[in-house]
């Protein structure tokens, strides 16, 4: 879906028109693209090769990198310019600009933002078929707004979108050649140039075109544990996206029709394992873990198969992991009203207690909505933690927050609206908390120990320890003084004073503990950011 903004002359919208990506936009001669770069080593010299498929001239304008960029790039056969001090957004543009007045159209690429040089051609088709004399392309938003779809209407809100691409014509650039004032350092300053000058300028909304061949670049596997879905199945394999490579289904021993669904199933990504025995939801999901390393994916998804996760939402879960923030990430439903719709009040409920539960098991003090599956790994991750230690009923999603915390694993909350249509939770409550708030004990002590204690040391062990002695002994010494006295028994007067001091005591080291915990993980985020 292309969101456009058109600024001078009215024109109609441009007809998405099939194209060859390979071959080269015949109506324009003399294309110069400008690939701004700062570091980019690694991906400069495909960028190149690619750019050249459909201009004459590649000229790569280096912003003072520190490292193998500018050989890279001149191995690819770019031009280089280059300059010894980060100069910022402007230098590129406006020295590309000098360096293409022979062209007759410019194109501007920030390879920081958008990395497909394959989008180029609709970039010029424009300016080539429709007298445009400037297009501007956005890859991505910045915005965490739950809508799947970037609108930029006016030159505010384009100004908060990162920009991949600019392409001037020679009207256009020759123009800007000719106003030596004008200082190309925003969005907003090349559209006032655009309007102040009656030229025609397009906004192109690249985000569906980069997205998917940004994932593509990776092999992304998806989880489906399955378990009596034979009504649900089938719609849940068709709305997962091209993109993915692999789609692991892992049948918990149905007693429905579920593996006559699976054999029916055409996607040749289908990957698919029974078991004969009903070993629970962990078991499956642990089983497609396995599988997905075994074939090398790069990051595994996990949706249930009961189409209740939004295959549409995936790519929330994979940009954090993709970017290097995040080594795995989580739904959350519980963050907002609007998240939550069609979440019963019960579930609601048993969710935020299992929340708190997990927050003080996992040490992820920041996460909500535990319970959530739909979730990404990183392949790092799932090499780090053991999966054959990994708890077999529903909360093994609990189990694995404790393990991936304790090897100091990043895990990001995403919020993604809840999806609840025909389908029903198997989940009972009442038993799924008596079986899982043990597990959670355990882990959090597992936890301590690993992470404190064997592969670091903090103090915070001992004030958890502490707390664990004094607080319940505090509570039953002061229920025990309370029957006392309610049955008129001799108690000694120091003794209320005794269990008020255990009771808090027991109190301020648990949160104290509480406390260390939680600076522990902000501290070890901080160390990453930079």
């Amino acid at each position: 879906m292309n969101n456009e903004l058109i600024i001078g002359k009215s024109v109609q919208p441009i007809t998405k028109k099939e194209e060859n990506p390979n071959v080269r936009v015949p109506s324009l001669r003399n294309i110069t693209v400008v690939l701004p770069a700062y570091n980019e080593e690694v991906s400069i010299g495909s960028v190149v090769l690619q750019a050249k498929k459909f201009a004459d001239r590649v000229v790569v304008v280096d912003n003072a990198s520190s490292d193998n960029t500018v050989d890279v790039a001149k191995l690819a056969g770019a031009e280089i310019i280059r300059n010894t001090k980060h100069k910022g957004f402007d230098f590129p543009i406006q020295i590309g600009i000098e360096h293409a007045t022979d062209s007759e159209a410019f194109l501007f690429m920030d390879i920081s933002i958008c990395h497909e040089p394959k989008l180029i051609p609709k970039m010029l088709e424009p300016i080539q078929k429709d007298d445009f004399d400037m297009v501007i392309g956005t890859c991505f938003s910045k915005s965490n707004r739950l809508q799947e779809n970037v609108s930029f209407l006016n030159k505010k809100q384009m100004e908060s979108g990162p920009v991949g691409f600019f392409v001037f014509s020679k009207k256009c650039f020759d123009i800007l050649l000719s106003s030596p004032n004008i200082y190309i350092s925003s969005v907003g300053t090349i559209l006032s140039f655009a309007e102040n000058n009656n030229l025609k300028a397009k906004h192109l909304n690249l985000e569906e075109e980069h997205t998917f061949s940004l994932f593509k670049m990776y092999k992304i596997g998806v989880v489906v544990p399955a378990y009596n879905e034979e009504v649900l199945l089938g719609e849940t394999i068709k709305g997962i996206p091209e993109y993915v490579s692999r789609i692991y289904i892992v049948d918990d021993c149905s007693s429905d029709r579920t593996p006559e669904v699976v054999k029916s199933l055409k996607d040749s990504r289908v990957v698919s394992l029974r078991h004969e025995v009903n070993m629970g939801a962990g078991k499956s999901v642990i089983d497609g873990y396995k599988m997905a390393l075994a074939d090398k994916m790069d990051i595994v998804v996990v949706m249930d198969g009961d189409n209740q996760m939004d295959p549409s939402q995936m790519p929330r879960l994979l940009m954090p992991i993709i970017e290097g923030k995040a080594d795995y990430t989580k739904g959350n439903r519980l963050i907002t009203r609007e998240a939550r719709e069609g979440m019963s009040a019960w579930r609601f409920f048993g969710n935020t207690l299992l929340s708190l539960l997990t927050k003080i098991g996992s040490g992820y003090w920041d996460l909500m909505d535990p319970q959530n599956g739909y979730a990404a790994a990183s392949r790092k991750a799932l090499e780090t933690i053991d999966l054959d230690s990994v708890y077999t009923y529903y909360g093994y999603v609990n189990d694995i927050l404790i393990k991936l915390n304790a090897y100091g694993m990043r895990v990001t909350d995403v919020v993604i609206p809840a999806r609840y249509k025909n389908e029903k939770s198997s989940i009972n409550y009442r038993r799924y908390i008596m079986k899982v708030a043990p597990m959670l004990f355990n882990g959090f002590l597992w936890r301590l120990k690993t992470k404190y204690v064997l592969l670091s040391f903090h103090p915070l062990v001992f004030f958890y320890v502490a707390s664990m002695a004094l607080l319940p002994a505090g509570l039953i010494f002061d229920f025990w003084i309370l029957v006392q006295k309610l049955m008129h028994n001799p108690v000694s007067q120091n003794y209320p004073l005794l269990g008020v001091f255990m009771t808090l005591m027991g109190a301020q080291l648990l949160f104290f503990a509480m406390f260390f915990d939680m600076q522990s993980d902000i501290s070890k985020k901080l160390d990453r950011s930079f």
